[in-house]
């Protein structure tokens, strides 16, 4: 059973400056809530108990918002807000929650280099902490990974179909179908051009690792921008051992960069009960008068 997964956080938020100069990217809000918060919450309903995340200069808020607030929890309490107050207890009662720092900005791979203490000789799910993956299924989307490794005893990808001409945007799966919608997996083609393509299956965020990922990250050492690449470990890892990919039933969200970020937001806004209605009325209304 897969009990552990494992966040990177630690890296710039590039793409979203000024905002991320002193802000961690992962705690820009889908409405009221974190995306990191999201992503935790994802892992929980997934039957994840034990989180690590991987996090780096400043990136202290992240740890602030799964602790414990005693003030604020008063304050709420002495105002009569239950139903505030159970939504601040609830952050910090997910699951069991463990920090480490990457202390040098080498990639992902690195970052999750920094999880094999804590993770041990047991297979663990990683999760981005900047992307959201929304279920179309009702099962989580690690959940439905999880599944697959499990089934297959073996490493997993979770992968999405992308437009032919944006599959030079992604990671793209080459792989042989297997009888359950399953793909083993030959190869990993990085941002191909959509000639070169071997399939329009990209990385979408989420993966299973069986224990032995941290000796092919080892063994690969640095790659391109000599930093240590994980898609070059599971390059390695897929040419001596069975690693599967799945195309998941959910939607990714990326908000990586600003106008995705936007989308994100109003995508959640207008599924909100509080404010769907209100919100599909002004974008009504902003669309005529611009029309």
């Amino acid at each position: 059973m897969i009990r552990k997964a494992v966040i990177p956080a630690a890296g710039f938020g590039t793409r979203f400056p000024p905002l991320t100069k002193a802000q961690p990217k992962e705690m820009l809000p889908i409405i009221d809530t974190p995306t990191i918060q999201l992503v935790v919450e994802e892992a929980v309903e997934s039957g994840i108990t034990d989180i690590l995340m991987v996090i780096g200069k400043s990136k202290r808020a992240i740890e602030e918002h799964f602790d414990r607030n005693i003030e604020l929890e008063q304050e709420l309490a002495a105002k009569n807000k239950r139903e505030q107050l159970e939504q601040i207890r609830e952050i910090s009662a997910m699951a069991d929650i463990h920090f480490v720092w990457q202390k040098e900005l080498n990639g992902l791979g690195d970052a999750v280099s920094c999880a094999r203490n804590h993770v041990g000789n047991e297979p663990f799910a990683l999760l981005l902490g900047d992307t959201i993956l929304e279920s179309a299924s009702g099962v989580p989307v690690t959940r439905q990974i999880m599944d697959v490794a499990e089934k297959h005893q073996g490493s997993v990808v979770a992968l999405e179909e992308v437009p032919t001409d944006k599959v030079n945007r992604y990671g793209i799966l080459d792989g042989t179908p297997m009888d359950d919608g399953v793909y083993r997996v030959n190869d990993f083609i990085e941002k191909p051009s959509p000639e070169e393509a071997p399939s329009n299956l990209a990385f979408a965020g989420r993966y299973v690792f069986m224990p032995d990922i941290f000796d092919f990250l080892v063994q690969t050492g640095r790659g391109k921008n000599n930093e240590i690449q994980l898609t070059d470990a599971m390059r390695a890892m897929a040419r001596s051992r069975p690693m599967f990919g799945t195309p998941v039933h959910g939607r990714r969200h990326d908000i990586g960069n600003k106008l995705d970020f936007i989308k994100t937001n109003i995508h959640y806004a207008l599924k909100h009960p509080d404010m769907k209605d209100s919100l599909s009325a002004y974008l009504k209304g902003l669309v005529d008068r611009m029309g």
